[in-house]
Formats: C-alpha cells, structure tokens, sequence
C-alpha cells in the first residue's frame, strides 16, 4: 500500500486523459502535496519523502509548462519524462545513500531493523532495480513518442510494466530476505 500511496500522483497524471495532459499534471501535483502534507502531519521526515518531494517539483515544472502552452512538444514526451524523472530520483537517492525504498519500507518495519546492514542492502537492490526499471521506461517511451506513438495502447503498456515489473520483484525479493533471514536465525 505504501508503493501505492508513493506512486499516486503519477498513476494520477497517467489515467487523465493524454488530451487534457494539463489537468492531469495539476491533479498530480495536488497529489503530491497532499501525500506530503499528511505524511509530515503524522511525523514523517522529508528524507522519507525523496520520491514525494521530487514528484510535487516535476508536477509543478509540468503543470507549469502544460497551462503555458497545451500543444507544446513536452506533451508527447511527457510519459518519458515522468519515468525519467522517477529514474532520476531514485539514482541520486542511491548516490546520496539514502535509497528512496528506505522511507517506505520503515512504514511497516520496526525501527530496531532500520540501522541493520541486511535491511539497509536489500533497500539498496530494491531501489536499483526500481532505478533500472524507471530508466528502461524512459527509454522505451521516448522511442515510441519519436515514432510518433506517445498516447497509444502500447506506450500505456509500457507505462504499466514499468510500475508492475519492479513492485512483483520488491514483493517477490522482500519474501526471499525474509525467508533467507528466518532460516539463518534458525
């Protein structure tokens, strides 16, 4: 639930429809800016809030570009730069040590875990995996919008997979360090 809740303002900006790209990015950014709001009500820290913050300043940059300017060029690449950006923030939360995962993942586990080198590394694969998944995205979607395929069924299956690819594996290794640490403490 918590990937969920981290991820709302792009799954917002992803179900709008692509013609009213401006709305969708204004709807995202209230997202974002809600999520943070309560989270910082309820004692959350901005450094569990990096993909939060990033995406409530990329929604604002987009909005901002989108009411300018409906028909700008930005509009066929925005699904692009969405997960570019996402790859962006989850790379510099990597290279600044502190992996975007970590955040979410101290939501449902006890704080005697948080300083632990296992939880530690099995945030560092999770969010490199997540890294990765976002820049393939990236990729993919700026060919298709060069190949004039932006706002097509296949771009919006890329999208997804690009969502559901890396959330089956965090689920799927999560199960496998648990697993592995239960046997070890056995």
């Amino acid at each position: 639930m918590s990937y969920l809740r981290t991820f709302l303002p792009w799954i917002v900006f992803a179900v709008i429809p692509s013609g009213n790209w401006q709305w969708g990015a204004l709807a995202a950014l209230v997202a974002a800016v809600a999520i943070i709001a309560q989270e910082r009500r309820s004692g959350t820290g901005f450094d569990a809030l990096i993909m939060e913050s990033g995406s409530a300043a990329f929604f604002a940059v987009i909005a901002a570009v989108a009411f300018a300017d409906p028909h700008s060029g930005v509009h066929d690449y925005s699904a692009s730069l969405s997960s570019g950006t996402l790859a962006l923030i989850a790379g510099i939360s990597l290279a600044v040590g502190r992996p975007f995962t970590l955040g979410i993942a101290k939501r449902t586990t006890p704080r005697e875990v948080w300083g632990l080198r296992p939880f530690i590394r099995t945030n560092i694969v999770i969010t490199a995996v997540w890294t990765a998944a976002f820049a393939l995205t990236a990729t993919a979607l700026a060919l298709m919008a060069r190949a004039g395929n932006a706002h097509s069924t296949p771009a919006t299956i890329v999208q997804i997979a690009g969502f559901v690819l890396p959330m089956l594996f965090t689920v799927r290794y999560v199960a496998h360090v648990q697993t592995k640490a239960g046997q070890t403490a056995r």
